[in-house]
């Protein structure tokens, strides 16, 4: 299929505390380091094209269930968050303009934005947030965030612009929380998300799940010196040679996930620059911890133990990032456990506790697809190759990466798939880890891990705080069903006419707000 398909007329198949203060930077390539990040003051106009991985035509629109990178971008330029990360990891106000917390951080006060008026005229108010906030609360929620919000007790309406939030235990990062890029504000009531209403700087002029979506300027946007756009074409381009191809051809301004492994080659064309920035992105491969034969701890050691990680990191992401240790807070994170021993490369080790195990003729399958980022099926063949060093017999299906995440991701018992990471630590671990967690991929469920996280959020010295907080780090490494083997940098790329694509240690694309914050020149 030539680029010439994909852009013409495209058809559906083929298309309190900073938890994230690390430096940002751009790529080291000669030539390039800070090329990208040297901004005008912003212009008005013109229409932004994006080739993008990450859609698929299960993608929907509701913020409930965004497992995909097309929808989360689409998501924050038609639609506004309650609180937004900034580059250095700081929760800045957004619809909510400000808080205040007591009891303990058992209660939150929120002041609501005034003067927010949505695209069908309806001024915001207090009612709106309340029901765009209760859809990711209760233990019916269907949201990807209900287990990180399992102690939202209450949400009350204090007048037209205040709202209180009062938990069953305390939080004192529940603003992080509230930070996550599935909860985005609608009118009271709004179901349509074939075509959802916000407050964002675009409204949807067309969306084809995994194929192509056109926004459109709503006009008048709030956010002084954003939304500058007149219109974006988001094209999805899933495959990474093809998405490189076309932004050095100009047939699109800007690109995620660029191929790591040819990097260097490509940042050499002319007019192309690059935006790095390190995080909490980590590649798992994720063991159910109630499935036969994941559900034994010592065979869960032994593949833990059988993965080369170096090789990996190296092979696959050409050494931008560092190895991984089974547990998902980053190193940049303050709260990252810097005691926890890291686990080797020891086959040895791992004959031990297949051995110990009494699994060791098992056959397992290890469900596989570049939905969940570029190389996963490589890596996957390469730790199937390092397993076999001891005897472990998997097998690599290589599952379509079109609707991965709707009928593969959270069914398979091993699955590869990665993690964007969270603004807080304790987002992080309630987000993927917490037994009630919706998106709880390896299965695990520990009443002791629930505990100390509860206890964790509650603790106001940030001492004890960062000892429960290593703790569970250490419980699952050791003990848990996820096989981390890489963190690894975000790399996003541009044509030189896109001004105001910076890094951001939290998701590519400017956090996922990149329609909102760019402008063209030239």
């Amino acid at each position: 299929m030539g680029m010439e398909t994909l852009f013409g007329q495209p058809s559906r198949r083929n298309l309190l505390k900073s938890a994230g203060g690390v430096g940002l930077s751009a790529l080291a390539v000669p030539n390039l380091a800070g090329r990208a990040f040297a901004q005008s003051a912003p212009k008005k106009g013109g229409t932004l094209k994006i080739g993008m991985r990450g859609g698929s035509t299960t993608d929907t629109l509701n913020p409930l269930s965004y497992s995909n990178a097309v929808p989360l971008l689409v998501g924050y330029a038609v639609m506004n968050g309650l609180i937004e990360i900034d580059e250095k990891g700081v929760p800045r106000p957004e619809l909510l303009e400000s808080w205040q917390v007591g009891d303990q951080a058992k209660e939150w006060v929120f002041n609501v934005r005034k003067n927010i008026v949505f695209h069908n005229g309806k001024e915001m108010t207090a009612d709106d947030v309340i029901y765009s906030l209760s859809l990711h609360t209760g233990e019916n929620s269907k949201s990807a965030v209900a287990g990180t919000l399992t102690h939202v007790k209450d949400i009350k309406k204090i007048d037209t612009h205040q709202i209180k939030v009062t938990l069953s235990v305390p939080d004192v990062d529940l603003h992080y929380a509230l930070s996550d890029y599935h909860i985005l504000v609608v009118p009271e009531g709004f179901t349509d998300w074939a075509k959802p209403i916000g407050t964002g700087a675009f409204t949807i002029d067309s969306f084809d799940p995994g194929v192509r979506c056109v926004l459109r300027n709503a006009g008048h946007y709030w956010k002084e010196g954003r939304g500058n756009l007149d219109s974006v074409e988001i094209t999805v381009v899933n495959d990474v040679v093809q998405r490189m191809s076309a932004l050095v051809s100009g047939q699109v301004d800007v690109i995620n996930d660029v191929d790591k492994r040819t990097v260097g080659l490509f940042s050499s064309a002319p007019g192309v620059e690059l935006v790095q920035a390190p995080g909490g992105w980590h590649t798992i491969m994720a063991m159910q911890t109630d499935a036969a034969p994941f559900n034994n701890p010592d065979f869960r050691q032994a593949l833990k133990y059988a993965c080369d990680r170096q090789q990996i990191l190296s092979a696959l992401f050409n050494g931008f990032g560092h190895i991984g240790n089974d547990q998902p807070i980053p190193v940049s994170d303050p709260f990252f456990n810097t005691d926890l021993a890291q686990r080797p490369y020891d086959l040895d080790k791992a004959k031990f506790h297949l051995k110990k195990s009494g699994l060791a003729d098992t056959k397992i399958v290890l469900s596989a697809s570049d939905a969940a980022y570029v190389g996963a099926v490589d890596m996957s063949v390469l730790f199937q190759a390092t397993a076999a060093k001891v005897g472990l017999d998997v097998t690599v299906k290589k599952e379509p990466n079109d609707g991965f995440w709707s009928n593969v991701w959270l069914k398979a018992p091993f699955c590869t798939s990665y993690w964007a990471g969270r603004a807080s630590a304790t987002d992080m671990l309630a987000s993927a880890y917490r037994s009630s967690a919706n998106w709880n991929e390896t299965h695990w469920k520990n009443e002791t891990f629930d505990k100390m996280l509860d206890a964790a959020r509650a603790e106001m010295d940030e001492a004890k705080r960062k000892s429960l907080i290593w703790d569970m780090q250490a419980m699952l490494s050791e003990q848990g069903g996820a096989l981390i083997p890489v963190f690894s940098d975000w790399v996003d790329a541009h044509r030189s006419k896109v001004k105001g694509h910076t890094p951001h240690t939290l998701f590519d694309l400017n956090n996922g707000r990149l329609c909102e914050k760019v402008w063209l020149e030239g």
